[in-house]
């Protein structure tokens, strides 16, 4: 590699780290650089983890530059030793901040062009052969506002560049997607790679081929072939290496990858893309199946009186959705033979087929419905005892059910994928710490314990940047007069900050009664009042605040997180209640449970935690540039007035705090 002025080759990498985000190194010359020895600190570990080619977790405060601070280092270590880098994240924002604006600067800095591929699941993107073979069968498979939505996509196919989703103008309806998009039967190396016009087998091709790769925290999980991972060096591609950025939420997705998943609404809409009696549309029909097509008919009807009788046994209380599973066969198994016999009349009809597509599809439908039949087996034998069981209960009415399954201790089999010999990751965020020493608590919900740890700070003066207010005199949130005085207290601080506030919640409920009390000060005010789960999505909400500066934007737990609103139209952030996650759902008891059985205090070793770094991350949203100033309102008096109180306190940002201890009445 030809290294460019201020990068020396004799020097070890860390060294070159030192010298590159120097005060007068390789980044000074870019015209938006400013020296951070945070910055140049996190750069130097991760060259020095890369090149003993061993692990490394570190917390970066806001405002670090961390991304720079690990893709310099990890690009130009990939290039000397031929290594591929993945880059994994947990939002879509963060992937297009790398390729678009962080990964150009680092090619100019490198030396030498690389190429960085962006790889998406594969349900991203459309599969031609699937489109053109739905346009043919579109009568048997489409009503006619399907049909024309069908060939909306197809208008769209002839002029994409990438073939994926995020491509197109419109949100196409499950259903069609479905129908057209890449599979895992139907869109192989073999039948689509060949053809040189499939956008995911090209894709996957230069995934393959290139230096860097970014890719997000759930297909991470997914690619992995847990199964040969501990007999080669390396995770998704031999020999590589990968950076984990937000890695605060690896525990839960890796839950969620790692755990069972089986919806009523899943399976129906598996069945009903084969054939559906009611419209007559479906794959089935255009073959003229009427063996298969009778088999789905009864996996159908099976189906519904199956997840129904589900329902019917889970005892989910009067505001709850979730139930816990103890014992195996909760309910009997009567979808299995309806499930067998399906699988096999689709693969005699598979045998049957000369068009290679007709025939994928149709396999496809069949693994589709053996995979059902699996974890339905799975779940109701409850054959891994590391696993956690639950019935979910989902839609407006809770009357469409889902079968779940966890790991309790994600731990024990994330530290084995992650940190085996001959491995290397390294894990950052901007909140990872409890106020613990070396991130320990985070280490250990990884399995991550004898891995190097690291704590920067921000380089953000938050004593003259933040100011943060608790209500001492706020009554107990479990009180009768917690609600009414809610209300009053964010009233009261949204006149201090001028609107211009996120308030954030740890329910929805909470959040409705708050919005009703509070309408008619915003609308004489002019602060026009957001809300979580009305009128807009997430997304638009955000555009909304950031657009009118003045605005109040009500939140739960998606806004506590990934959040970014540099410049004044975030001024003030009210934290209304400590973020405890909920210790009746099945897999927070569990692990309260299994501390518990440990010997361990399940309070304190988990839940106090984990809500400290919720609350951290939710007060992060308020300083995210060394311009911004603002509040912080915390209207928990649990903080000062419990024992535990101290942990959370010191695990802020080093700010002022004004304990306000008066009534309301007084202020």
């Amino acid at each position: 590699m030809i290294l460019p002025a201020g990068m020396d080759s004799g020097q070890s990498l860390a060294a070159e780290m030192r010298s590159a985000f120097s005060e007068n190194g390789l980044l000074a010359g870019s015209p938006d650089f400013e020296y951070r020895p945070e910055q140049q600190e996190m750069a130097e570990a991760v060259g020095r983890s890369l090149e003993r080619e061993s692990s490394l977790v570190v917390e970066a405060g806001t405002g670090v530059g961390k991304s720079l601070a690990y893709l310099l280092p990890a690009v130009h270590y990939g290039l000397e030793s031929g290594r591929k880098a993945v880059f994994s994240t947990h939002t879509i924002n963060l992937q297009e901040q790398l390729l678009k604006k962080d990964l150009p600067l680092v090619r100019k800095l490198a030396g030498r062009p690389f190429r960085a591929a962006l790889l998406k699941g594969r349900g991203n993107y459309v599969c031609p052969a699937r489109l053109k073979q739905a346009r043919m069968n579109s009568g048997d498979l489409f009503s006619s506002s399907e049909s024309d939505e069908l060939e909306a996509i197809w208008k769209w196919f002839e002029t994409t560049r990438d073939g994926t989703l995020s491509d197109m103008d419109f949100q196409p309806t499950p259903k069609v997607w479905q129908m057209v998009c890449s599979e895992a039967e139907i869109c192989s190396t073999r039948s689509c790679g060949a053809r040189g016009d499939c956008f995911f087998q090209e894709a996957r091709k230069e995934a393959a081929d290139a230096e860097v790769v970014v890719i997000n925290h759930t297909l991470f999980f997914s690619l992995l072939d847990i199964e040969n991972l501990l007999e080669h060096d390396g995770y998704l591609f031999p020999d590589d290496f990968v950076v984990f950025d937000e890695a605060h939420t690896l525990e839960s997705v890796a839950s969620n990858q790692l755990g069972l998943r089986l919806t009523q609404a899943g399976l129906r809409f598996d069945l009903q893309r084969l054939h559906n009696p009611r419209s007559r549309k479906g794959l089935l029909r255009s073959l003229g199946a009427g063996k298969a097509m009778a088999a789905v008919e009864r996996a159908l009807a099976e189906s519904e009186e199956f997840f129904d009788l589900l329902g019917e046994v889970s005892e989910f209380g009067d505001h709850g959705r979730e139930f816990r599973v103890r014992e195996p066969e909760v309910v009997p198994n009567t979808l299995a033979e309806p499930l067998r016999e399906l699988c096999s009349d689709l693969g005699s009809l598979a045998d049957t087929i000369e068009n290679e597509t007709t025939r994928a599809e149709v396999q496809e439908g069949t693994r589709r419905i053996r995979d059902a039949h699996a974890t339905m087996r799975m779940f109701l034998d409850q054959e891994d005892e590391g696993c956690v069981y639950w019935v979910e209960a989902g839609g407006a009415e809770r009357t469409s059910y889902a079968m779940r399954a966890a790991p309790v201790d994600v731990a024990e089999r994330l530290g084995p994928l992650l940190f085996a010999e001959g491995k290397t990751a390294v894990l950052t965020s901007a909140t990872l710490g409890t106020g613990d020493p070396d991130l320990s608590y985070f280490r250990q919900r990884v399995g991550g314990e004898q891995v190097e740890a690291l704590q920067i700070g921000s380089p953000f003066n938050y004593r003259e940047q933040m100011n943060i207010h608790v209500v001492k005199s706020m009554p107990d949130p479990t009180s009768a007069e917690y609600g009414e005085a809610l209300a009053k207290w964010i009233e009261r601080f949204l006149h201090q900050s001028d609107g211009r506030a996120f308030v954030l919640f740890t329910s929805y409920r909470s959040l409705q009664l708050v919005a009703k009390e509070i309408e008619g000060v915003c609308r004489q005010q002019g602060w026009q009042l957001l809300i979580q789960g009305k009128k807009y999505p997430r997304h638009r909400l955000l555009q909304e605040f950031r657009d009118d500066e003045r605005s109040v934007l009500l939140g739960t737990d998606s806004f506590w997180t990934g959040v970014d609103v540099p410049g004044n139209a975030l001024s003030n952030v009210i934290v209304t209640r400590l973020p405890f996650a909920v210790p009746d759902h099945p897999l927070t008891a569990a692990r309260l449970e299994r501390i518990e059985e440990k010997g361990g205090n399940p309070f304190m070793n988990y839940s106090v935690p984990e809500a400290v770094i919720k609350l951290r991350q939710g007060v992060g949203r308020l300083i995210r540039s060394s311009r911004d100033r603002g509040m912080v309102v915390i209207l928990d008096n649990r903080v000062v007035t419990r024992r535990y109180g101290k942990t959370f306190l010191e695990a802020l940002p080093d700010a002022p705090i004004e304990i306000v201890d008066q009534p309301l009445e007084e202020e």
